[in-house]
């Protein structure tokens, strides 16, 4: 039985002369969250863009649930048939459509059933169903954060790829939904990669850690290997 989620083997990944991500191999295991930690620039927002699709390899490898959706400077496998969830950091809400219809967007695209159901079915997982008339611009920050992750897993993703949702909150409502992500993983049986400079962050929700530097990995494993790295880098980083 596959284990892993995700599989990137010998990943190079830039543009022109510029090398971003530089022979990197990462396993990342079903129905864990794993957390990309590392500083700006550092190659994490771009590890995701090409799980996802967004961005193309120049050489190597990526494999989704075992099956080969990209390789050596091309994309086997379209970004909407990966059966991935991505959460921007500018969550990317429409500003003219209500909450209602934020949630409702992709399952109209798909031409789904029941789509008020399930509208209204993950409204109430995430304690939405008030706002579900009022706009963007009429909501919190932490009620914007949930109406992108409400909207992402009405769709059913088996992965959830978040690059650093939270931001811009303050240390009280990124709590919450720190505490939302560990249920939610639990309740939809998702597999969560989420991206982060924060690493009190990280450690808050992580079963593995993967410490990201200058397109590389300098080292990953639980959070207490993490804590304890002799890594040099690492040490630093977490000091930092």
């Amino acid at each position: 039985m596959e284990t892993s989620a995700i599989n990137l083997e010998n990943i190079f990944y830039g543009y022109g002369k510029t090398e971003v991500i530089k022979d990197l191999t990462l396993t990342i295991n079903k129905n864990e969250t794993t957390c990309i930690l590392g500083s700006s620039g550092s190659g994490k927002t771009t590890l995701l863009r090409i799980i996802s699709g967004l961005e193309i390899i120049r050489k190597g490898t990526v494999m989704i649930n075992g099956k080969k959706v990209a390789e050596n400077g091309k994309n086997l496998v379209s970004p909407d048939k990966r059966g991935l969830g991505f959460i921007f950091q500018d969550l990317a809400l429409w500003p003219h459509f209500t909450v209602y219809k934020n949630i409702a967007f992709g399952l109209k695209v798909r031409k789904e059933k029941d789509v008020e159901e399930k509208v209204n079915g993950i409204a109430e997982v995430f304690g939405l169903t008030a706002q579900l008339k009022k706009y963007p611009s009429q909501l919190s920050g932490g009620q914007k954060q949930l109406v992108a992750i409400a909207r992402s897993l009405v769709l059913q993703p088996e992965i959830l790829l978040m690059d650093e949702p939270l931001a811009n909150l303050d240390v009280k409502i990124k709590h919450g939904i720190l505490e939302h992500i560990v249920r939610l993983k639990s309740d939809f049986n998702l597999t969560v990669v989420y991206v982060t400079h924060d690493h009190r962050e990280a450690f808050s929700i992580a079963d593995q850690v993967v410490v990201i530097n200058n397109g590389r990995v300098e080292e990953s494993g639980t959070v207490e290997q993490i804590k304890n790295s002799n890594n040099d880098y690492v040490k630093f980083f977490l000091e930092y």
